[in-house]
């Protein structure tokens, strides 16, 4: 069995009394974190190392950052999304057990009309070219992370009102689309077809866990070889519930591979 799960941690030093238990109690053989917002001679390696984790990362001050912690040392590990800005922490893939699992950070976009939202889709097109050079028939491959699109209507708690934001609307969900016409299966659909899921749930709104008045944003997409050998998929909203959490819920998937 292989455990990946993934979650934006919104500052991974402030998260550490969460993310570190949670991660003691679930055992992921792959942890994907985004939005770690440190830089890499700051981040906090040892803490990991304790519990048993080899982690890799690529961050800068205060914004951005993935990571990537691994039981099982990985064979690869790379970071950059290939034809853009370097030095921009959203973006990281490794190899382990013969797969690839690629974290991302996708930009949010601030507002459609802006340099941000235009910049996000451009980089929805690098990740396009990225993964339809890897993501061929038969190979293994997972793609991780806080991507920043809820595709359908049902990913939203609100999806008339909500209609028209730069993480919802019909621009960013044909990105998706094609991304996925690649041959990526949305793993946690595959077993929870219904509405009511939701990974993301706003500090400014008045308990919105409670509410039920969230974001599906995050996700974990496989391609065909390892979606058939996905046994389940569940967010935990422990975490969102927990003293000065991040806003975000981690989202795991169960592999028999």
């Amino acid at each position: 069995m292989l455990r990946i799960a993934t979650f934006n941690v919104n500052s991974i030093r402030s998260r550490l009394g969460i993310v570190i238990p949670w991660m003691e109690r679930h055992r992921p053989d792959v942890m994907c974190l985004q939005e770690t917002k440190v830089t890499d001679d700051l981040f906090p390696e040892g803490d990991f190392d304790r519990i048993g984790y080899h982690v890799a990362h690529r961050g800068e001050k205060s914004y951005n950052g993935v990571a990537v912690a691994t039981t099982e040392r990985p064979s690869a590990v790379s970071a950059g999304l290939d034809g853009g800005p370097s030095d921009e922490a959203r973006f990281m893939w490794i190899e382990v057990r013969g797969i690839t699992v690629l974290d991302t950070y996708v930009p949010q976009g601030q507002e459609i009309g802006t340099d941000r939202y235009a910049y996000k889709l451009a980089w929805l097109e690098r990740l396009l070219s990225w993964l339809g050079r890897r993501a061929k028939r038969g190979s293994r491959l997972v793609w991780c992370g806080d991507i920043n699109i809820a595709p359908e209507p049902i990913d939203v708690h609100d999806p008339k009102r909500l209609e028209g934001h730069v993480c919802f609307n019909p621009e960013v969900r044909e990105a998706l689309s094609r991304i996925r016409s690649l041959g990526l299966v949305d793993l946690f659909r595959k077993h929870h077809p219904e509405t009511g899921h939701y990974t993301f749930f706003d500090y400014r709104v008045r308990d919105s866990v409670g509410r039920g008045l969230g974001w599906r944003v995050d996700h974990i997409h496989a391609t065909k070889p390892l979606a058939d050998r996905c046994t389940g998929a569940w967010i935990d909203l422990e975490p969102r519930r927990a003293a000065k959490p991040s806003d975000h819920a981690p989202l795991v998937a169960d592999l028999d591979v």
